[in-house]
């Protein structure tokens, strides 16, 4: 059985969202980021970076929530998380996952400090540029790849959630709400929700 090391009210949501969302069991194993639990030795040989989440499978070990969610989404093929490899979905689906901690967690950076970047030299161009391409994106819906949700969804779906609803980092716009009453509809989001508040 798979080990989710997670945290309440952490970007651990992500993962527990789309643990939830396989409808396969797994043991959750909080870690009190709080407590310093992140930075035992126990922990760091999981996690060296001593973040949550992460996850065991067996003697796998991994984090950073996008490559949780690939791994799980391949993992659990029944779930169809994930287009199959083969199927041209799949490269806009390995985009859109990626994208989340690539362009949206930088860019709510971006906009938490109110750094000035220049959009060649940031990795992520411009805050502004980055949910621009998003709205565009969602605007066709109702999931990043169309009818289909996925494990990208997930990725997505969590940061927008923060960048918008939860820290009010970003402004909304209607793409932006459609999206996100679709996300906190689907009842794995609001069990992980649950167990996220801790």
């Amino acid at each position: 059985m798979m080990k989710l090391y997670w945290s309440p009210r952490s970007r651990s949501f992500s993962a527990l969202w789309l643990m939830e969302e396989t409808g396969q069991p797994y043991e959750r194993v909080l870690t009190d980021i709080t407590k310093g639990a992140q930075k035992t030795p126990e922990y760091l040989a999981i996690n060296p970076m001593g973040k949550v989440p992460a996850l065991q499978d067996g003697e796998a070990t991994l984090a950073e929530a996008a490559a949780i969610c690939a791994y799980v989404a391949e993992r659990y093929p029944q779930a169809q998380l994930a287009p199959p490899v083969g199927d041209p979905k799949r490269a806009k689906y390995l985009y859109w996952l990626f994208f989340a901690p690539s362009c949206i967690e930088p860019a709510m950076v971006q906009l938490a400090t109110k750094i000035e970047m220049s959009p060649v030299s940031a990795g992520w161009g411009d805050a502004q540029r980055v949910f621009d391409v998003l709205d565009a994106a969602l605007a066709k819906g109702p999931w990043i790849l169309g009818e289909n949700f996925s494990a990208a969804d997930i990725a997505i779906g969590s940061g927008l959630n923060f960048a918008v609803r939860l820290f009010k980092m970003a402004p909304s716009r209607p793409s932006f709400e459609r999206y996100l009453d679709a996300c906190a509809a689907r009842p794995a989001f609001q069990r992980a929700g649950v167990l996220a508040a801790g």
